[in-house]
C-alpha cells in the first residue's frame, strides 16, 4: 500500500455563510467521513490560518501564509490506498466539496536514508 497526503484548500466562504446547525451537520459529516476511512487513514489536522513564511537563501521570515483563501491548504489527511486511482476514488466522498473545496491528492514517496 502507497500513502497519500489529501491537501484540503477553500470552501471557507460557504463554511462562513452557513448557520451554526448548518456548520455542526458538516463537521459530522467530516467525522463519518474519516470514520468510514478506518485503517486506511494514518493521520491529519487542520491548520491553523496563522504561521510563518522563510523564503530564500537568505532565509527571509515574514507573516504568513500569504494566498488567496480558495489557494490556503487548510489541512491535511495522509491515507493509504493501493493506487493513486484509488486515492481519487477515497477523496470523491469527501465533505469538502459540498462547500466548492479543492482536495489535492498526491503520492507521498518514501526516502531512503
Amino acid at each position: 500500500m502507497q500513502k497519500y497526503m489529501f491537501l484540503f484548500r477553500g470552501g471557507d466562504a460557504a463554511r462562513a455563510a452557513a448557520s451554526p446547525e448548518e456548520m455542526q451537520q458538516h463537521l459530522r459529516k467530516w467525522g463519518t467521513w474519516f470514520r468510514g476511512l478506518g485503517d486506511k487513514f494514518k493521520g491529519g489536522e487542520p491548520l491553523d490560518m496563522t504561521g510563518k513564511v522563510l523564503r530564500g537563501t537568505g532565509k527571509a521570515l515574514s507573516d504568513g501564509p500569504f494566498a488567496e483563501t480558495k489557494d490556503l491548504v487548510g489541512g491535511y489527511a495522509i491515507v493509504e490506498a493501493s493506487s493513486l486511482e484509488d486515492a481519487v476514488e477515497i477523496a470523491r466522498g469527501c465533505p469538502i466539496f459540498e462547500h466548492d473545496g479543492i482536495l489535492e491528492v498526491r503520492p507521498i514517496r518514501e526516502m531512503k536514508m
